[in-house]
């Protein structure tokens, strides 16, 4: 998908530079007003998808979708009957699998269907894609950018939403937690050199997280300390105030285990200070989400972190994921090496990944 930005003197000025330019097919993704030299000035930003108008990428099945099946009914391996909350989302996603035929594309805007057959292609699943069809259907020129923030709103990590003393990194085996860490701590002490920063390792010394851990801490001046169970989280706890910051790497979840049962034999699901964030990579199928989000789900849980950006296909996982778990994303991951390679996420970011398949360190060096 192409995606430029336009000015003009007022909304009709810049509106017909996107026309002229991209067609009649031209998705509106957000309209602002921005101060020049001169004055202000409508900015709009637009984008069209080059495949719109090719018969081979159209829907046959006569509503403008895409033919695939979206993964409507995820069945739970492991689900408990007695548990409401994965009852309640299996039939949510059976229901949705049956109300997607009824979504009449023509009520949209030439524009909006455009949006909503990229979405689909981007594997965006059925309940998201009826939420953005209904706000769109709302509002005919409603651009899409303010309904996606809605779905996965952006609070990027170090910004006033993460006032918490201790972020513990939580996640699946082999989504890269440790580096997320590493990366995360490493930003942070450069922004802030006389910041006194801990990283802890909690895998009982058995996996070799630790070892990276304690190496990068040698390295670059962060405390390292080894918490695997819950006297050396009590331990550390009274050490607290020694640190500005504690990041704490969790290891994967085993067996049947959940990260609120873990936490708990920490000793930390009543630690006030304490916030925890799911590390994900977008390239797990839906019934790995749906369970993932199933076991990592707990009240201690604020934000989903993004990693291995750049070895993904496609996208949509983004925008699922925040609507299985109602997370938003704090930190976006990508590339190879530790420097410059993570950035708290904003939703312009967000888009362009969608949209533009545009990695954010790419985005910093077109700025």
């Amino acid at each position: 998908m192409q995606v430029k930005t336009y000015r003009g003197s007022d909304t009709q000025a810049a509106l017909a530079r996107v026309k002229a330019e991209l067609g009649d097919d031209a998705i509106i993704l957000n309209t602002k007003t921005v101060g020049t030299g001169a004055g202000k000035t409508c900015e709009i930003t637009a984008a069209v998808d080059p495949r719109a108008g090719d018969p081979k990428a159209r829907s046959g099945n006569g509503n403008g979708y895409a033919s695939h099946d979206p993964g409507g009914f995820v069945p739970q391996h492991d689900a408990n009957p007695a548990d409401w909350t994965n009852e309640w989302r299996q039939i949510k996603d059976h229901l949705m699998a049956l109300v997607k035929p009824q979504m009449n594309m023509e009520d949209l805007a030439p524009r909006q269907r455009v949006a909503l057959k990229y979405l689909e292609r981007e594997e965006v699943d059925t309940q998201v894609m009826l939420r953005i069809f209904l706000d769109l259907k709302a509002d005919q020129e409603r651009p899409i950018l303010p309904v996606l923030e809605s779905v996965a709103p952006c609070y990027g990590f170090g910004s006033k939403k993460w006032l918490q003393k201790i972020h513990v990194f939580a996640g699946p085996h082999g989504v890269g937690k440790t580096s997320s860490l590493v990366r995360l701590a490493l930003r942070e002490k450069h922004l802030k050199p006389k910041q006194r920063i801990c990283v802890v390792a909690s895998d009982e010394g058995q996996g070799k997280g630790r070892l990276v851990l304690r190496h990068y801490a040698d390295l670059s001046g962060l405390a390292f300390r080894e918490a695997g169970n819950a006297d050396e989280m009590e331990d550390l706890l009274k050490e607290a105030h020694k640190f500005d910051m504690i990041l704490v790497d969790l290891p994967g979840l085993s067996g049947k285990a959940t990260l609120g049962e873990r936490l708990a034999d920490l000793g930390l699901d009543d630690c006030k200070d304490m916030a925890a964030h799911l590390v994900l990579a977008p390239y797990f199928s839906a019934s790995q989400y749906a369970e993932i989000a199933r076991r990592y789900g707990c009240p201690q849980l604020k934000s989903l972190i993004w990693t291995k950006l750049d070895e993904a296909c496609t996208f949509g996982a983004l925008l699922n994921m925040a609507r299985l778990t109602e997370l938003p994303v704090s930190a976006l991951s990508y590339g190879a090496g530790l420097k410059n390679t993570i950035t708290p996420a904003v939703s312009e970011m967000l888009w362009r990944l969608i949209f533009q398949h545009t990695l954010p360190g790419c985005q910093a060096e077109r700025n």
